[in-house]
């Protein structure tokens, strides 16, 4: 009888996430390998479960990389390659292709990367997004602004979060603004600006089909709070609500069309004065802003652990989620003036992580009751405004 080989991960990182990742990965047997910026060679790895390092500087072409990881792969058997931010998605469906490993590769890492591409495929198959344009040919753009009602929101393609947009009042303010872009014109797509609330849909996927869904909703839209300030909220909502029972759905929907066989994904929607949704957008990799210890406070369930362990199961299947719990949490997330905030007068028995980060205050609420996790989160939004918060201009590109 043969005697199975261990599986060798590669990571790629951009930035310090993932540990856990990482840890269930070595928990597993896995050898794990970490590739990541030469800056963050100091950063909070968990080494005790990484085999071997390798750092690379920033702006690092992507043939060099191709050459360097083939390197590498002469005398260690790569069989999985993983990025743990939303940034390295198409790098490692890059490599996937050139050393023909099983997982994403380029066609399905654009659904995921790529605002355009995301939008037209949904479009394409039903589902419902606001009206958009590819800022390219400006004939097309002219007819857009004059069929669709400013406001719009100028958007580039491949950043994630809020990095780079620009909401646009008129087309007044909008050709100088393209002009300004010069040819960087078509990495931009401009979209109908919809109010409402926004939620987001954290998922697994295994072998094609949604194995668990987590519904939350987003306090103040993440944009406003990038671009105003303020405090970032979210929250689980309640499963039987008919909100959570639509975005399942649309969900499942999405993720079917756009084609990804295994991993987890992040995906936001909005609930436009029409009382629909529509699709924002989406991304396989794990949610920011402690979304999984959100999660995971509200279902037992850790999308980071899980990944890992869809990964190693890889193409022939074998995943089973686990059972998740039916609670509710939420967390509220803020600048602080402060460099290390003092919660310490934040003492309610529903608090469950405190954030520690400098210059940031946090804290992660979880109860049976979404009403009472809706109470918390709101008293601390009002109380983080009076004692810590601070604000700082948008960023032009990712801070974390």
């Amino acid at each position: 009888m043969t005697e199975k080989r261990q599986l060798t991960v590669l990571c790629l990182a951009s930035y310090e996430k993932g540990q856990e990742f990482i840890r269930e990965c070595k928990r597993l047997g896995c050898r794990v390998l970490l590739l990541t910026l030469e800056k963050l060679r100091d950063a909070d790895w968990p080494r005790e479960a990484v085999d071997e390092s390798f750092y690379m500087p920033e702006e690092f072409p992507l043939e060099a990389l191709v050459r360097s990881v083939s390197f590498v792969a002469r005398d260690r058997r790569v069989d999985r390659i993983v990025p743990l931010d939303d940034f390295d998605v198409e790098t490692a469906a890059a490599l996937r292709e050139h050393l023909r490993l099983p997982g994403m590769g380029d066609t399905t890492a654009r659904y995921f990367r790529d605002k355009l591409a995301m939008r037209v495929k949904a479009r394409d198959h039903g589902i419902l997004v606001p009206e958009f344009v590819h800022v390219l040919n400006r004939e097309d753009i002219r007819d857009y602004v004059n069929r669709v009602p400013p406001p719009w929101v100028l958007k580039p393609r491949s950043e994630a979060s809020a990095v780079g947009i620009r909401k646009v009042s008129s087309a007044d303010e909008l050709w100088p603004l393209l002009e300004e872009l010069g040819d960087r014109q078509s990495f931009h797509l401009l979209e109908r600006f919809v109010a409402g609330d926004i939620f987001h849909v954290d998922s697994i996927v295994s072998e094609r089909e949604v194995v668990f869904a987590a519904s939350s909703k987003y306090g103040v839209p993440p944009m406003e709070v990038a671009h105003g300030g303020g405090v970032f909220m979210t929250r689980v909502i309640a499963r039987d609500s008919p909100d959570a029972q639509a975005l399942e759905a649309l969900n499942r929907d999405l993720l079917r069309t756009l084609g990804l066989a295994r991993g987890v994904t992040h995906t936001e929607f909005i609930k436009g004065a029409d009382g629909r949704f529509y699709f924002l957008e989406t991304a396989a990799r794990v949610g920011g802003a402690n979304i999984a210890e959100v999660v995971e406070a509200a279902t037992g369930v850790n999308l980071w652990r899980e990944w890992a362990r869809i990964e190693v199961a890889g193409e022939h299947g074998g995943y089973e989620v686990p059972e998740a719990r039916d609670d509710y949490a939420g967390i509220v997330i803020s600048l602080a003036r402060q460099e290390r905030p003092d919660t310490s007068a934040y003492d309610d028995p529903e608090i469950v992580f405190r954030l520690d980060k400098r210059h940031h205050v946090g804290l992660l609420v979880a109860s049976r009751d979404p009403r009472r996790v809706e109470e918390l989160l709101h008293t601390y939004v009002r109380r983080f405004l009076q004692d810590f918060s601070a604000t700082l201009p948008a960023p032009d590109k990712p801070t974390s």
